[in-house]
């Protein structure tokens, strides 16, 4: 028998799944602050796995993964997501978005 450690959040029928694979998980269920942090965690991990997608189908697996975590650090935060539909509004409003594909370099500081 080999025993895998993953320590890391799942999806809630990964359990199901892992048992029809006639393997046996050991699962914990997170207090609030651990799940805010493993969240938070997760959402980097997903980051990276995008970063390593080399097709359009990886990344719409690892975009989806990364949806998945957002709506569930929202709906974990109790995030109006109104308010928050209204700050990515005004943050592109004020900062731009990415379509002129500007990458900084760097700067020359005059102090």
């Amino acid at each position: 028998m080999a025993r895998i450690t993953y320590n890391k959040l799942i999806r809630d029928k990964i359990p199901d799944i892992i048992i029809a694979d006639n393997a046996t998980p050991k699962i914990s269920v997170l207090s609030d602050e651990q799940f805010a942090l493993a969240l938070k965690q997760k959402i980097v991990e997903e980051a990276m796995e995008l970063l390593e997608a080399k097709s359009n189908d990886d990344m719409i697996n690892e975009i989806s993964d990364l949806l998945e975590i957002v709506d569930a650090i929202v709906a974990h935060h109790h995030i109006d997501t109104n308010a928050l539909m209204e700050k990515k509004r005004s943050k592109r409003e004020k900062r731009g978005g990415f379509e002129e594909r500007l990458f900084l370099e760097y700067t020359d500081d005059e102090k």
